[in-house]
């Protein structure tokens, strides 16, 4: 019996992760769920799962959210704030965690549970976007293990070699497929009008907001191509990205000999997550069969420069000093927020990363502390800019 807390519970993921939970109560055990505002349903997550622990963001809705859970008759323990995310995932009874929060704000946590040598359920990619040496130095210093959730870093994890000593000898290069959103045959020089509700709209996989947007803008791809960079150690030059609408190869390992490993399987997050709860092992994840004869053909092209000119800005974030891709992931977060409360076009959100990151002063971050300031910096400066381009 594994024991496991999820910080981001009642999110995309978060509900994924507990469906396949609910398929395998006899294996796990639900220690803490976390969310940072949707009160409600962790209100029905704490009644279903009963954890010890629930952590909500604001100390009076953890207030309510405990006197409802006690009429309940529900025993859950109601936590508020930054500090007790970071407890529920670095407490001694708890084997793994699901770090799915999303944002910045998930990092501290993550980096608590690495030090406390837990196995790290990464679908938090910000963590290893703005604090890729600190986590894998956390990782190191507590044993704990790291084991990614998105889709495509679970798919190159599934077909590179067990033995990580042979990562660099035996591969060429890793490929990051994207399905290429909503707009991939859409005309650039319309993108200008795109709306929230058409960003929101992914032809292929059910996700929040930011995360939509991102797919729209291939920003999540390009934050990816850094997740890759710190997770399995590749160059920059090693790392290449394909668009494949489909969604049914999930990502591919080319080897040095000339072949070419891939994972495929529905669009379906509960394969990466089930994948995760249970390495090596297998276990049922609830997510449908693929059949290759329906699904008939599958597709790749090169992502087009103009039409998602943000996905080189993270081979330029790898290749500028320590800090750069804090300041992108920061930039972005920012410019995407603004874009789903109408401040600015579609387009605005490249303009300011890309200005942010031409701009970004990096200098050594090597502590949270650091890292926090250059992401404030980074987020007020991403703000005025916001300001001068609200439409």
């Amino acid at each position: 019996m594994k024991t496991i807390t999820v910080l981001g519970s009642t999110g995309s993921i978060g509900t994924n992760t507990l469906a396949v939970l609910r398929l395998h109560r006899e294996r796990f055990t639900v220690f803490a769920l976390a969310a940072h505002r949707n009160a409600d349903k962790l209100f029905e997550q704490c009644v279903e799962f009963a954890p010890a622990y629930a952590v909500l963001g604001d100390a009076v809705a953890a207030q309510t959210l405990q006197q409802r859970l006690r009429a309940a008759g529900c025993a859950t323990e109601v936590l508020s704030g930054a500090q007790a995310l970071e407890q529920v995932a670095a407490a001694p009874q708890v084997d793994l965690v699901m770090a799915a929060i999303v944002g910045a704000a998930g990092l501290a946590a993550s980096l608590a549970a690495a030090r406390a040598g837990k196995r790290l359920l990464l679908a938090n990619k910000e963590s290893l976007v703005v604090a890729g040496d600190l986590l894998l130095q956390a990782l190191q210093q507590g044993g704990g293990e790291l084991i990614p959730i998105d889709s495509e870093h679970s798919a190159i994890l599934q077909s590179l070699p067990a033995d990580r000593s042979r990562w660099q000898a035996d591969v060429r290069n890793i490929v990051l497929t994207a399905s290429g959103g909503p707009f991939r045959q859409r005309p650039a020089q319309t993108l200008h009008a795109v709306t929230p509700q058409e960003a929101c709209a992914h032809p292929n996989w059910s996700m929040g907001a930011k995360i939509s947007v991102d797919s729209a803008t291939m920003m999540n791809k390009a934050l990816e191509v850094i997740e890759a960079h710190y997770l399995f150690g590749m160059r920059p030059e090693q790392i290449e990205v394909l668009i494949h609408p489909q969604s049914i190869v999930h990502s591919m390992v080319a080897y040095r000999d000339g072949s070419v490993l891939a994972q495929l399987g529905q669009p379906d997050m509960r394969t990466p997550i089930a994948y995760g709860l249970a390495y090596p092992q297998r276990i049922a994840s609830g997510a449908p069969w693929l059949d290759l004869a329906r699904v008939g053909r599958l597709d790749f092209e090169q992502p087009d420069a103009q039409r998602f000119p943000g996905l080189a800005l993270a081979f330029d974030a790898l290749r500028m000093p320590a800090g750069a891709c804090a300041v992108l992931n920061a930039a972005n977060e920012v410019a995407v927020d603004a874009f789903l409360q109408r401040r600015i076009r579609f387009t605005d959100i490249h303009r300011i990363n890309a200005d942010s990151l031409a701009s970004a002063q990096c200098s050594a971050c090597g502590s949270l502390e650091a890292l926090v300031e250059l992401d404030r910096q980074t987020r007020q400066q991403a703000r005025q800019r916001v300001a001068q381009l609200s439409v």
